[in-house]
């Protein structure tokens, strides 16, 4: 199973799977999460129904019921002992850990190691950046599985095929 974080879908609606253009994308995401497949968290909902646009209405009139609740004692365990990696790594400048805190990736990390879910992000790993926490620095300090929205759906076999 796949958590998705919430750039899989800001980009997607953005660029190369646009409603207009893809409307395929977006069913097999819904027949996904109903397959139980994929999932995102309630932090990741929430950043995505502050968009006021279509992928926000999409979000609320489709995929709400995707959202898994991060309200449980694994999850706060495992987002605790992560925050505590975060903020004792000297590689990160103070405001790049403040940012990580205030947002939805250390729990979509704390997810993943709590229920052994596969991390889908755009974010790459890069073991120099100082400016910016990236989930798969983060995954890969855990050794939880990460990659790119492709890569999942290879992973599953998806076609777009209409």
């Amino acid at each position: 199973m796949y958590i998705l974080d919430a750039d899989v879908f800001i980009e997607a609606a953005s660029t190369y799977y646009a409603f207009d253009i893809a409307p395929k994308f977006w069913e097999i995401l819904i027949n996904l999460a109903d397959d139980n497949q994929i999932t995102s968290i309630d932090f990741v909902q929430t950043e995505l129904l502050r968009g006021n646009d279509e992928l926000a209405t999409w979000i609320e009139e489709e995929f709400d019921s995707a959202f898994a609740s991060t309200d449980d004692t694994d999850v706060s365990v495992h987002y605790a002992e992560i925050m505590n990696w975060v903020n004792d790594e000297d590689q990160y400048f103070d405001y790049a850990k403040a940012d990580f805190a205030r947002g939805a990736d250390g729990w979509i990390i704390a997810y993943a190691m709590a229920k052994n879910l596969d991390v889908v992000t755009l974010e790459r790993l890069n073991p120099v950046i100082k400016r910016k926490v990236p989930i798969p620095n983060v995954c890969q300090q855990f050794t939880i599985s990460f990659m790119d929205t492709f890569s999942m759906l290879r992973n599953l076999g998806v076609q777009l095929n209409p």
